[in-house]
């Protein structure tokens, strides 16, 4: 059922994209093919995921077919009927049988959300759907206007606002693609590859299974959009390699949370929020990627040199060189994956053709891979079904989340919230723009743990984005912020959902694991206040400005590193004497941040005024270090 199911989606698909009509004899509208997809994929949420997460019986009981049955049917009256609902206006004046099958939609789609996104997803979900019934009753700066149980649940399923609003159409015209070229990836051998190419360059050098781990995680995250499964799939790997040359079992775990984390914000693939950010931006996806160039760069070279620093102090060695893979074996092996993101990457941002990229991606890939693969790598029978399967729950995963999203979507729309949120945030922030900032990254932290990154961006880009942009930030600023702050929530105890799943596969303490990764990664606490600041750090803003502020954070992100691990490169250690260390450490860290921070907009400095600052507190804090440093090596041994 999953692969028939997922086949159909997928060719689907390609029909509606490609203009192929070869399913139909015309192009469906909008409605109608988001109406199909929902009948193939929300079936497979209540096939594949047990009514109760510890379920582990293999046998499909009886309700669950029942509520598969029922959903397909539901959506193939909405299929029949989507070119009348749009010719007679059903959202707002719907027959009374279109009324309850909407009410069989939303009550199946609040399910299936509870499924795959889990408990706390499906009370927000469930609380704000109902929301129009109740608006009228709350108080004053969250009102609206009331609408009927059945208007709701009519609006809901028939509007192009709700169920199939902005989450869904993003999923069926552009998350799709990206998807299945992720499966394929992973099926290809993709990650086997990439973490040889990491051992080959980094492997041998000081703490080299460390920066294995940041090097072959974020290409990893970058393909899957998803932190847990790219711990699960490199950690293995990346972990008892890094314990091999005495980096501790939770420093080990942090590291892989903290690369696994920032691979979901690492271009040209950054999982499926990003393209829901193009969809809500109305721009092209290559647009978001650009953007997110610079943040990212900063965020996984502050842990490299985070480890490399931590290497260099406790005196780590890399692995033999003699044991790994030379460049040229593992590019003869591998060399069409790099061929097959340079076809990627040139028509996101040169033809823009995001839609249409990953399908012709994809089969170049699989191409390549049944000519030149040798043994394991190249598909049989057996491999394809099993890509099929692996798209099929994904698909049904994130289509029961983004549809379930939609319906707060909806909500908010019916009642006038979405537009009067904005003005009443900036009423309660008194103002403040800085304030505002900080109740939404707070807001987007608390959403991360109990919501996917996903919902939680989504509910934030249409409740707390508005009111940002409207302060005056740049929309791909305030866009990328909620995202970051949404990531937090993996690696920030006291729920760390990377960083724990990291200290399964270490063997390591969960909660001392999670403050490790909080530590490695505290750079990106800082980053998406920087870009808010300062759009140059998004490549927003003239090149002069651009290159400036790229150089002041990767200066900045040297000197916080040395300064929180205790080793600032050119000076050596910062522990010479317990009497100055912390104060030179926390020197030297001040001085990396006030570098890093652009001056002007927000920041009622300047860029040189800010260096200045920097070199007057770290200055003299590495002139200490360097001297006690010197005088220590100038002594004899006692």
């Amino acid at each position: 059922m999953i692969i028939l199911a997922a086949t159909l989606a997928i060719l689907l698909s390609v029909n509606q994209l490609f203009n192929l009509r070869f399913f139909v004899g015309y192009t469906m509208l909008d409605n109608q093919y988001l109406y199909s997809l929902l009948g193939l994929l929300l079936p497979l949420t209540f096939l594949a995921f047990p009514i109760r997460g510890g379920m582990t019986d293999r046998r499909l009981p009886w309700y669950d077919a029942l509520l598969a049955i029922v959903t397909i049917v539901v959506c193939c009256y909405f299929v029949a009927t989507s070119e009348q609902n749009v010719d007679e206006g059903w959202e707002f004046a719907a027959p009374e049988q279109a009324v309850w099958f909407s009410v069989a939609l939303w009550g199946l789609l609040l399910e299936g959300c509870r499924r795959a996104g889990g408990i706390a997803l499906f009370i927000i979900v469930f609380i704000i759907s109902l929301y129009p019934t109740y608006a009228d009753m709350v108080p004053g700066p969250i009102s609206g206007f009331a609408t009927t149980f059945s208007d709701t649940a009519a609006y809901h399923a028939l509007s192009t606002e709700s169920v199939l609003g902005i989450p869904m159409r993003a999923f069926g015209q552009l998350v799709l693609g990206f998807l299945i070229f992720g499966v394929a990836l992973q099926h290809t051998g993709a990650g086997r590859f990439f973490i040889n190419l990491a051992f080959a360059l980094l492997g041998h050098v000081r703490g080299g299974p460390a920066k294995v781990a940041i090097f072959s995680s974020g290409l990893m995250g970058s393909m899957s959009g998803s932190v847990i499964t790219n711990v699960l799939t490199t950690g293995v790997m990346t972990i008892p390699a890094m314990r091999r040359v005495g980096i501790s079992r939770s420093y080990a775990a942090g590291i892989e949370a903290c690369a696994s984390t920032g691979g979901v914000l690492m271009p040209p693939i950054m999982g499926a929020t990003a393209f829901v950010m193009a969809s809500i931006l109305n721009v092209p996806y290559a647009e978001i990627a650009i953007a997110a160039v610079i943040p990212s760069v900063l965020y996984f070279f502050g842990l490299f040199m985070q480890i490399d620093a931590y290497s260099a102090r406790e005196g780590l060695k890399g692995l033999p060189a003699e044991e790994m893979p030379t460049l040229r074996e593992t590019f003869k092996e591998g060399w069409y994956f790099v061929a097959v993101f340079v076809l990627l990457v040139w028509m996101l941002v040169y033809l823009n053709r995001e839609a249409l990229a990953p399908y012709y991606a994809t089969v170049l890939l699989i191409a390549i891979n049944q000519v030149t693969s040798r043994g394991g790598d190249r598909w049989d029978m057996k491999k394809l079904l099993a890509f099929v399967e692996g798209v099929g729950l994904l698909f049904a995963e994130l289509a029961a989340i983004l549809a379930g999203i939609g319906l707060i979507v909806g909500a908010l729309s019916v009642t006038g919230m979405a537009g009067t949120l904005v003005n009443d945030l900036i009423h309660i922030a008194g103002g403040s723009t800085i304030l505002l900032l900080v109740m939404g990254a707070i807001t987007s932290f608390i959403l991360g743990i109990g919501m996917t990154v996903t919902a939680a961006y989504i509910f934030l880009a249409i409740v707390l984005a508005p009111a940002l942009i409207q302060a005056g930030l740049d929309p791909f600023a305030v866009h990328l912020f909620i995202l970051y702050w949404g990531m937090l929530s993996y690696i920030t105890p006291p729920v760390a959902l990377g960083a724990f799943a990291a200290a399964t596969l270490a063997g390591s303490t969960p909660m001392r694991t999670g403050f490790e990764a909080m530590r490695l990664g505290s750079i990106i606490y800082f980053i998406p206040f920087f870009f808010v600041f300062n759009s140059a750090y998004i490549m927003r803003a003239p090149w002069p400005e651009v290159l400036t502020v790229a150089a002041g954070g990767l200066s900045g992100v040297v000197l916080l590193a040395g300064g929180l691990q205790g080793y600032l490169i050119g000076i050596g250690t910062l522990k010479g004497n317990p009497f100055v260390e912390w104060p030179v450490r926390l020197a030297i860290a001040v001085g990396g941040i006030l570098l890093a921070t652009p001056g002007g907009g927000l920041v009622p400095v300047s860029n040189t005024e800010l260096n200045l600052a920097a070199l007057v507190i770290a200055g003299p804090a590495a002139a200490v270090a360097l001297m006690l440093n010197r005088r220590a090596a100038s002594s004899p041994a006692i």
